[in-house]
């Protein structure tokens, strides 16, 4: 592993960096920030815990792949089967999105249903009309988990349904999964999940249409808040997966444990407002800038440039002088082909008190593997220590 130390930022002043604190009576939480990768706050993140409906942000994620790959439709309709409707209505059923028994629902309008209502019969509807039966749809759910590398997660129904303890999850992979979906579904996520209300189903008697809020407590609360998805059962009790963008960062919360609708509000918005406020982007790199070079083994090329793919920032926390060390990571000497613009090395920011934040850096140029006579020339300048 190689280690470029660097002299990309000056300190600002003698100050070292001082953790802002942050209380919250959640006895779960964690926060990152999206645009550095730091982490801003972790308590107990990585507890299992049942997530509620916070789980069908598995489910969305799924649908989102398939839809991405080409192999699922928005407009698909699927037919609300009467068995389901039976598990999936009254008050016993939890959250609703009134769906019919025999009812016709495109997989856009039940992706509705879920993000926006948190709707149990929306969840298990989409579930059975993706693969067949719930349980064949959980068993995908589990292996996009795997992918993601959600280590410390396991789902066994599409909801987040009370299931005996099969499903389960931690903070921290909550937030991996809030960051995939919007880092790998841009346009989808800003559809689906900042919808303040949806209207579907009918009332009993008059027929009047139902419309629903969405319970995400930082909507109208918080700028740039966007999403995501917010549970609640006995045993969970009330938690919340959060994300929200300002002045070109994003950060993704998680919230669980807490006590009462109003207490997750009041949390939600203090935990996000402290992110932004408490802590501030302090820019390393623009895009396209050369941070270094490393070697390359076997190429065309003795080096290749490492350059930043976009604007590097690292985060710090607001109004502090920053005692900042920054080194160059990777794996080398680094081996022809390499691709220009793949992920080839991080740079890695380390403060005082906090872990270690790291940022991409991509081959500035293509390097191709050399012909017969390069790799003898190659070896000949390591065997001579000239390389």
């Amino acid at each position: 592993m190689k280690r470029l130390l660097l002299a990309l930022v000056a300190v600002a002043a003698p100050l070292a960096a001082a953790v802002p604190p942050f209380n919250t009576p959640a006895p779960v939480a964690f926060m990152e920030d999206l645009s550095s990768g730091a982490i801003l706050f972790a308590k107990d993140a990585d507890r299992r815990m049942p997530p509620a409906s916070m789980a069908k942000m598995m489910t969305v994620y799924v649908a989102f792949d398939l839809v991405k790959k080409g192999e699922l439709s928005l407009d698909k309709m699927i037919t609300v089967r009467p068995e389901t409707w039976r598990r999936w209505h009254g008050p016993q059923a939890g959250s609703t999105m009134f769906l019919s028994p025999g009812e016709q629902v495109s997989v856009r309008n039940l992706l509705y249903g879920i993000v926006t209502l948190s709707g149990n019969d929306a969840c298990v509807v989409l579930a059975e009309g993706i693969s067949g039966t719930e349980p064949a749809f959980v068993a995908l759910m589990n292996r996009r988990a795997q992918e993601l590398g959600l280590t410390n997660s396991q789902f066994g129904n599409s909801n987040g349904w009370p299931d005996e303890g099969r499903t389960f999850v931690t903070a921290r992979d909550l937030a991996k999964l809030a960051a995939a979906t919007i880092e790998r579904f841009p346009a989808m996520y800003k559809e689906f999940y900042s919808k303040r209300e949806f209207t579907w189903g009918k009332t009993l008697g008059s027929g009047a249409d139902i419309t629903q809020a969405n319970r995400d407590p930082l909507l109208g609360r918080v700028d740039g808040a966007d999403g995501l998805k917010t549970g609640h059962t006995e045993e969970a009790g009330y938690g919340f997966t959060g994300s929200a963008a300002q002045n070109g960062r994003r950060l993704v919360m998680v919230l669980a444990g807490l006590t009462s609708s109003n207490q997750r509000i009041e949390q939600s918005v203090a935990f996000m407002n402290w992110g932004f406020s408490a802590w501030s982007a302090k820019p390393l790199a623009k895009a396209g800038a050369r941070v270094q070079t490393a070697e390359v083994q076997q190429g065309d090329a003795r080096e290749v440039s490492l350059v930043a793919p976009r604007d590097l920032s690292v985060t710090v926390p607001a109004g502090l002088g920053t005692d900042l060390k920054t080194e160059v990571v990777y794996q080398g000497p680094l081996k022809a082909p390499i691709a220009k613009g793949a992920h080839v090395a991080d740079l890695v920011v380390t403060l005082p008190d906090m872990p270690p934040q790291r940022l991409p850096l991509v081959a500035g140029d293509a390097v191709e593997t050399a012909g017969f006579f390069g790799r003898v020339m190659a070896g000949l300048r390591w065997l001579f220590g000239l390389a």
